[in-house]
């Protein structure tokens, strides 16, 4: 899955979204969504990469728990046969929940 194709699905949410993260002061009101490839965990042969497989998170920040966002957040996931594991954090510098969906591609 390319870059572009990987923000037209989460585009499919209808949320704000940036790649890692929003220009300072340019944040919008949550929800948002943010997506970063944090590394890599390639396939190697015969001293080549074989195969490329990119580590991608996908973060859902909301100001709120908000179960409905976050099914229909995993539904465009399954709908693109993407699995995911989840987990989630309380930030409270932010006053922010933070979902980490966390996937390869």
């Amino acid at each position: 899955m390319t870059y572009d194709e990987i923000i037209t699905m989460l585009e499919e949410a209808g949320l704000p979204l940036a790649y890692d993260h929003f220009a300072e002061g340019e944040s919008p009101d949550p929800p948002f969504l943010v997506f970063l490839y944090p590394g890599s965990n390639n396939v190697f042969a015969d001293n080549n990469v074989y195969f490329k497989v990119s580590q991608l998170n996908i973060e859902l920040y909301t100001d709120a728990k908000d179960p409905e966002l976050e099914e229909r957040l995993e539904d465009i996931l399954c709908s693109h046969e993407i699995p995911w594991e989840k987990s989630e954090v309380w930030i409270e510098s932010e006053k922010l929940y933070e979902v980490l969906y966390q996937t390869e591609i």
